[in-house]
């Protein structure tokens, strides 16, 4: 039933009504009191308030008045609006209507508002299931952009994410049946200029900039007429795209559909943060098993190169007892791919977990001994010079010796390298609260900033570093992940006046005095 045919039946019902009872009272006007005729109208104009409204609500008021001056007062049928309580008849009808249409109004703003909260609620919570039950965060964006279009009564809607640069790029388009030809760059242009801008925009048609509409979700303007409205989206104070929605040929939204609007676009933040993050988990995905193919070929080239650079360096070592000038050469070639070799495999053991972690309770003295006795051949007229301060308690700390030599003898070789002859390289130990620390410092050309942060990554070399150096960048990369699997760190710093500082943490112990049992 349509509502103007509903308001003709109110109309027809409480008339009627009223010349029913008009006619019954008229007929026992002499022996009925007049109060029951006017009680009974005010009632017919009470339903008729709320049947019909305003309108018919006063007219029946009116006409009530009128047919109880004609038929109920005396003189009868005639008119004679002379006596003070006609007025107060009349401001009774009336008032009558008033309040009751009022109290209809109120009631039924209430009831739109209660549907309409419910609404909003129902269409929120079919968002978030959206959101969550798709396993493709693509079909997630695709349900969300119809859930929006069809929930605000847009010909479109679209969810488009930036990059750093600001670029849009479209992730999701809904559209209706009817307006799928629509173009698609108007609603880009929105939305780049709202992704700029942080703001919500409008854009006609033909018109090359947008309008910001920097106060959305209050109640100034009352009502938003436009072509494309376009919402920037961001996520921890970063711009990541933009929500637009497009009306054919226009769309109006007042204010409280333009506060759901916003509303909404807190699901079309989530569905774009969820894109982004499962594209980049399923980059780190392949970064990892190309990581592992990569470890695992490492590994066996590393380990078939052994046999042969084995040989090679036994016929060069034959070759140079019988004189051959060229077999030094070869020899010293062989070890420094043997070098290389080494540090393949104890690299592709250490990240497979094969290398086993033994911490014991160790001194930092010993350590420092066996690391300048372990540099003595490749000193080449450079000196390690050693800072340990003997008259303090005993340097104890818990750690794998022979894992912790190879990190310090890793450093050791590195500062080497970089200190011309004759340079010093310093190789300092010292407990700070529940730390021992080893710091190996050299006066070497030190590293660039910008480079600073990769001198860990394996295979690195340093931009201005010899290519047939005989390093393969593989020392920096063990001696850290070796630090690290036994609980500490590795860290490098440049030193004040030129160089390098690498500062490796261990976890220290406390040693009690021996007792009288254990001197005897």
């Amino acid at each position: 039933m349509t509502s103007r045919r509903a308001l003709a039946i109110g109309w027809a019902t409480w008339s009627g009504l009223l010349l029913l009872a008009t006619t019954l009272f008229v007929q026992t006007r002499d022996s009925t009191d007049l109060a029951y005729a006017v009680l009974t109208m005010i009632l017919i104009v009470l339903g008729g308030s709320i049947a019909g409204g305003r309108g018919l609500g006063f007219t029946l008021a009116v006409t009530s008045f009128v047919l109880i001056d004609y038929y109920f007062q005396q003189p009868y049928n005639r008119f004679s609006v002379n006596k003070p309580h006609d007025a107060v008849v009349l401001l009774a009808f009336l008032a009558t209507a008033g309040v009751a249409t009022d109290l209809l109004v109120r009631a039924r703003q209430e009831a739109d508002a209660a549907r309409q909260r419910t609404d909003e609620v129902q269409t929120l919570a079919r968002l978030g299931a959206a959101t969550l039950r798709h396993a493709s965060p693509d079909a997630a964006l695709d349900e969300l952009a119809g859930l929006v279009r069809e929930t605000i009564g847009a010909a479109v809607c679209s969810i488009l994410r930036c990059d750093d640069t600001g670029d849009v790029t479209l992730a999701s388009r809904s559209a209706a049946g009817e307006t799928t030809s629509l173009d698609p760059r108007l609603e880009m242009r929105a939305a780049a200029q709202a992704v700029e801008r942080g703001v919500p925009v409008t854009l006609m048609a033909g018109q090359e900039t947008a309008h910001d509409v920097t106060r959305f979700t209050d109640n100034d303007p009352p009502s938003l007429t436009t072509l494309v409205l376009a919402l920037p989206l961001s996520a921890n104070e970063r711009a990541i795209g933009a929500l637009v929605v497009r009306g054919d040929p226009m769309l109006t939204l007042d204010a409280a559909r333009r506060r759901f609007l916003a509303a909404l676009s807190y699901y079309a933040t989530l569905g774009l943060e969820r894109a982004r993050l499962f594209a980049e988990a399923a980059h780190a995905d392949a970064l990892r098993e190309a990581n592992r193919a990569k470890d695992e070929i490492l590994a066996s080239v590393s380990h078939d190169l052994r046999t042969p650079l084995t040989t090679i360096k036994v016929l060069a070592q034959g070759a140079e007892s019988r004189g051959e000038p060229s077999a030094p050469a070869i020899v010293e070639q062989a070890d420094r791919l043997a070098r290389m070799v080494r540090d393949l495999l104890e690299l592709s053991r250490i990240r497979a977990g094969g290398s086993v972690v033994s911490p014991e309770l160790n001194t930092a003295e010993d350590l420092v001994g066996a690391a300048l006795r372990q540099a003595q051949g490749i000193l080449d007229g450079r000196v390690v010079v050693p800072h340990v301060d003997l008259d303090s308690p005993v340097l104890v700390g818990t750690f794998d010796f022979v894992h912790t030599l190879r990190i310090i003898g890793n450093l050791i070789e590195n500062a080497l390298r970089y200190t011309p002859p004759g340079g010093v390289v310093d190789l300092r130990a010292r407990r700070e609260g529940a730390e021992l620390v080893f710091v190996v410092a050299d006066r070497g050309a030190g590293v660039p900033q910008s480079e600073a942060a990769r001198i860990f990554d394996v295979f690195y070399r340093p931009a201005g570093a010899v290519p047939d150096s005989g390093h393969a960048g593989l020392g920096l990369s063990i001696a850290r992940t070796l630090a690290e699997l036994q609980g500490g760190t590795l860290a490098y710093a440049s030193r004040p006046g030129g160089g390098s500082e690498f500062t490796l943490r261990l976890p220290a112990a406390d040693v009690g005095e021996p007792s009288v049992d254990e001197l005897t």
